[in-house]
């Protein structure tokens, strides 16, 4: 398990790196400094965390237990509505950030859990694409109010300062892929397929560990480690640059990256994968179903992460 030395990495990518361009047509560096000076503030306050962490199952407290069967359900809920992976990302943010600075029962939430859900929606996708409250509440089966989601949805919003658009892992995730995929692809060299690390992140949202970690390094760990098990050495420069521009130490890069395995292993596993009694039911009207694709009318299961290719 090797981690290589900043010291001994060439010079080259790190030239690279302030010319390489982005899907905006935005200097890579630029971006990337942009990202990083905003991460600070939006990442879960970490005293939050450790209280949610800390609490036992007692009916009454919030425990990280419960937060992760949440997390789970409204990733069955991102696919049943076909939206984007910037959609979950975005509500796993604002979850976890609530959680760390409200102290809520269990049984609120599903409600906190599925606002945060419908402000992402709201802030990422298309506006033709947004349903209506009334059939989030009705498709996931909650049984409070529109009126009850609209109280909670502003209390979260107030207690987020209205700071809705984060930079996520990944928004860190598709910038560093995009910068190792020009070098990669210019040289002729094997580029790592972005659906297998995007499916790997959100597999990693799931598990509240993460929570406590920076986007940034839980973006480099997670192709980090793709490196590590598919052998690209040819990722090893690209990957040292946006370490060192990325002001990632080595010792916290290859103890994220162990976690990253663990978590991987842990959700591919049959245990992880097998419904659990938090399942969704859907329960849809006939102009709700006319609106949803119909590959996602039954979802039973976490989705499965794609094989890497050669």
């Amino acid at each position: 398990m090797y981690l290589p030395d900043l010291k001994s990495s060439a010079k080259e990518p790190n030239k690279m790196i302030d010319t390489v361009k982005g899907a905006d047509c935005v200097p890579f560096a630029v971006q990337l400094k942009a990202l990083l000076e905003q991460e600070c503030r939006y990442q879960p306050k970490l005293c939050g965390l450790r209280i949610l962490e800390s609490a036992h199952e007692n009916g009454l407290r919030m425990t990280a237990k419960l937060r992760d069967i949440e997390v789970k359900d409204l990733l069955s809920l991102t696919r049943f509505f076909g939206f984007s992976a910037e959609t979950f990302s975005l509500t796993v943010n604002l979850l976890d950030r609530f959680l760390a600075v409200m102290k809520i029962q269990p049984k609120h939430l599903s409600c906190v859990g599925l606002c945060c859900f419908y402000i992402a929606v709201k802030s990422a996708e298309e506006e033709k694409s947004v349903p209506l409250a009334s059939d989030l509440i009705r498709i996931s089966q909650n049984r409070f109010t529109v009126s009850d989601m609209m109280r909670m949805e502003k209390i979260i919003l107030e207690k987020l300062y209205w700071k809705v658009k984060a930079p996520t892992a990944l928004h860190f995730l598709r910038l560093y892929y995009s910068y190792i995929r020009e070098l990669l692809a210019a040289e002729g060299k094997h580029v790592p397929n972005v659906e297998r690390l995007e499916a790997q992140l959100k597999a990693c949202h799931c598990s509240f560990g993460f929570s406590k970690v920076k986007a940034s390094l839980l973006a480099l760990a997670i192709l980090a480690l793709e490196m590590h098990e598919q052998h690209l050495h040819e990722m090893t420069e690209p990957l040292q640059s946006l370490q060192q521009h990325s002001n990632v130490k080595d010792g916290d890069l290859f103890c994220v990256r162990e976690l990253v395995a663990k978590c991987l292993t842990e959700y591919s596993s049959t245990k992880c994968s097998k419904p659990s009694s938090q399942k969704l039911r859907w329960i849809i009207s006939g102009r709700t179903a006319r609106q949803l694709k119909r590959s996602y009318y039954k979802i039973d299961h976490l989705p499965t992460i794609p094989e890497a290719t050669s």
